[in-house]
């Protein structure tokens, strides 16, 4: 921490009043946004959430090109959505302009001469935008456009998509797609109990085994095909699902964001009600990226962004549907855990050392069982077993009645919140006993029993009726989908038990550095190292004393004033790589170091061609730990900030961690412990720790700047900062920043 005598903070990181005129955790916490709340860059702070109750359960619905013509695609769709309307119990009414009745129902020839309130039109039509401009007319909530051609093939669809979504807005209506399809109008059956998982798919065959969940007993509540999204979108589906109190989890499959602010909110709103979002995102590799924005003409987004936004708000990212199914199925139905110690439970010594070894490496804690518990559970398993953690029973005692017993004594231990027993293969009839006794367990207490069932088979009757049949254990076929699972639900629970909106504390109203900054902006242009660093100075980011000269004798001057050593530069407005061209001087001690130092920097600026606003004479820093912190423009997420190893170390191993802004110091923490090179910040080889306080100082005040500045700051790059050893600060001792 830098400490009182640099003029600029005040000691105690939490405690004090910035530069900018307020603490960046002023707001209370618990305190929400409101609806219709903005930052300080107008942007929204709390997520839209439309009312898609009629969506989902409307009592009305006009079917637009309705048909019951054997033979042509209309038919098929027109009969699945009658079987529909008929179990949600909504009136179907057929629209059709030469028809007189479909299926027997009376048809009406156009939207327009509906009669009646209409809740939901579906669109059988080739061209949804005609249909859309006469239905503005009418009182019709929402619509679903099937129709394909759209972003998702290129330059004239995406045109042709706009217009649509622009009749859209006009219209009032919300609408579901185009390039959509009928899943949101599937069966659901009505026969299971707990807590749901909604389903969010941008691809319906993706969505598909998430859906068949329902075969093995997981209850599915909602499924929103979105399609292209040019109203709808995943993020509204999300903010909606997290309110609803039959959903347990919220499991999406997502090619492309639309907006990633509204993604962020939707994420916060979910967050908040303690709803789990586990995601498969799409484009982690240019292929994936470019397929999917074929698919559905999507942004993907730079992928260690969306990462970054998604840990940020607590979404769960998995890669696999395999993953998405189980993480989503386990999170919906598990209750909060009574503590994170994990125990391992095998019939083989083998099996347990790979599982533990698996988990171990996964972050999973697994703690030593106490002697007395260890004592109690060599009551039914042999002196030469061990049972520390993992728990080896030798295999006999799970077919008596010991089975049972040991099962029960682990789950007392007040260390142990999950219970995990992989069976590697059925071995009946010890195997079906050992299930039961597990289910039965399950069922009598509040705590975690997870099961792998490793038979590839996957008929036995212990697994098919007894696992399956429970809605208290949770039971994989893999090891890894199961320590990922476990570890996704302990993760959640941490993190929304902690949970404190980042939304609530963002700046409404710009601070007295704002009004300091935007003065030194110049729209459109590269700010020279000298002004750059005056931007730094309004957001009270310490920079080295240092003045810009434009003469020999000037500089001689400056350097008595700065004090030896200085350090010369050239300073220009389109300067950017000044090392590679010789443009600086390190370590000058004298008056005539400096005047040939000045000389010699002119002279290479004149031979390059390099057009200078004069030159720095800057204080020379002390050693410590050279980072980087910038921000950046993401095309989904708006400005994002970065920080990292700096130097030359930037470019070699590009260590570097990244948020969406709003965040708090919790969050700028977080980025540190995600270096690679974080233990350079504690001291190696005998170099003191770095002040570790001012650097999460300076990534709070740049993340203030990216906010406030954002229609004004393209780029900010400060490199390197120097990290001084503990209570010494951090100074910035270039930087380079970019105008919009």
């Amino acid at each position: 921490m830098l400490g009182s005598t640099h003029g600029t903070f005040t000691t105690g990181l939490r405690a004090r009043v910035d530069a900018c005129g307020e603490s960046p955790r002023a707001a209370v916490h618990g305190i929400t946004a409101a609806p219709g709340d903005q930052d300080v860059s107008g942007r929204p702070l709390y997520a839209a959430v439309p009312d898609l109750d009629r969506f989902f359960r409307p009592e009305s619905v006009a079917v637009v090109g309705a048909s019951d013509a054997e033979g042509r695609p209309n038919t098929g769709i027109t009969r699945q959505l009658l079987a529909w309307a008929e179990r949600v119990g909504a009136r179907l009414v057929p629209v059709h302009p030469t028809r007189t009745s479909v299926f027997g129902i009376d048809c009406v020839p156009s939207v327009g001469a509906l009669t009646e309130p209409v809740d939901l039109a579906v669109l059988l039509v080739a061209d949804p935008l005609p249909v859309i401009e006469e239905l503005a007319e009418t009182k019709v909530r929402f619509a679903v456009a099937f129709a394909s051609g759209f972003a998702e093939t290129g330059a004239a669809g995406t045109a042709a998509q706009e217009r649509l979504a622009a009749a859209v807005r006009r219209s009032g209506i919300r609408l579901l797609g185009p390039n959509t399809n009928l899943n949101a109008f599937e069966r659901f059956r009505d026969d299971l109990e707990g807590p749901a998982v909604a389903l969010i798919t941008q691809s319906g065959h993706q969505g598909r085994p998430v859906f068949t969940l329902q075969e093995l007993g997981v209850r599915l509540s909602h499924w929103a095909p979105t399609g292209n999204e040019a109203d709808l979108e995943t993020s509204d589906f999300i903010s909606y699902f997290a309110g609803r109190p039959e959903v347990g989890a919220i499991a999406c499959y997502v090619e492309g964001l639309k907006d990633g602010r509204s993604f962020l909110l939707a994420a916060d709103r979910a967050a908040r009600h303690g709803v789990p979002v586990v995601a498969v995102k799409v484009g982690r590799t240019e292929t994936g990226a470019r397929t999917a924005a074929s698919h559905t003409g999507k942004l993907t987004g730079a992928d260690q962004v969306v990462d970054a936004a998604m840990r940020q708000f607590g979404v769960i990212r998995v890669d696999g549907l395999d993953q998405l199914q189980d993480t989503a199925t386990l999170l919906a139905r598990a209750r909060r855990p009574q503590a994170d110690g994990v125990v391992v439970y095998s019939i083989s010594g083998g099996t347990g050392a790979h599982f533990a070894d698996l988990a171990t490496g996964a972050g999973l804690r697994l703690p030593t069982l106490p002697q007395a518990k260890q004592d109690e559970l060599h009551e039914w398993i042999p002196e030469y077993l061990s049972v520390a953690n993992p728990v080896d029973n030798g295999g006999h005692p799970v077919g008596d009645w010991r089975g049972r017993k040991i099962i029960d004594a682990i789950l007392a231990d007040p260390s142990v919140g999950v219970l995990i027993c992989p069976i590697t293969g059925p071995f009946p009839p010890m195997s079906d006993r050992l299930a039961q006794d597990l289910v039965d367990a399950a069922e009598a207490t509040d705590k975690l029993v997870c099961v792998v069932w490793g038979s590839p088979v996957g008929t036995e009757e212990a697994y098919r009726t007894t696992l399956l049949g429970s809605s208290r254990v949770a039971t994989f076929r893999t090891f890894a989908n199961c320590i990922g699972a476990v570890k996704a639900y302990l993760d959640h629970h941490r993190f929304t038990g902690a949970y404190h909106s980042p939304f609530d504390d963002a700046p409404r109203t710009p601070s007295p550095s704002f009004r300091k900054a935007q003065a030194l902006m110049r729209p459109g242009r590269r700010l020279s190292e000298h002004a750059a660093k005056q931007l730094l100075r309004a957001y009270g980011i310490r920079v080295p004393r240092e003045q810009l000269v434009t003469s020999a004798a000037a500089a001689v001057r400056a350097a008595s004033l700065v004090g030896y050593p200085v350090v010369m530069k050239a300073s220009g407005a389109q300067l950017a790589h000044k090392t590679e061209l010789g443009l600086v001087k390190v370590g000058l001690t004298s008056a005539s170091q400096v005047r040939d130092a000045y000389r010699e920097l002119t002279d290479i600026a004149r031979f390059e061609s390099v057009d200078l606003d004069g030159i720095l004479v800057c204080q020379m820093v002390g050693r410590g730990v050279e980072m980087v912190v910038g921000v950046t423009r993401d095309e989904l997420f708006g400005p994002t900030v970065t920080v990292g190893l700096g130097g030359v170390l930037v470019e070699v191993l590009n260590d570097t961690a990244v948020r969406v802004p709003p965040f708090g110091e919790h969050e700028a923490r977080s980025m540190l412990a995600e270096l690679r090179g974080r233990a350079l910040l504690d001291g190696v080889r005998g170099a003191p720790p770095a002040d570790v306080d001012a650097l999460v100082e300076v990534v709070l005040r740049v993340q203030r700047m990216a906010l406030e500045l954002d229609g004004d700051l393209a780029e900010l790059d400060i490199n390197p900062l120097m990290v001084l050893p503990r209570g010494q600060g951090a100074v910035a001792l270039d930087a380079l920043a970019v105008c919009r």
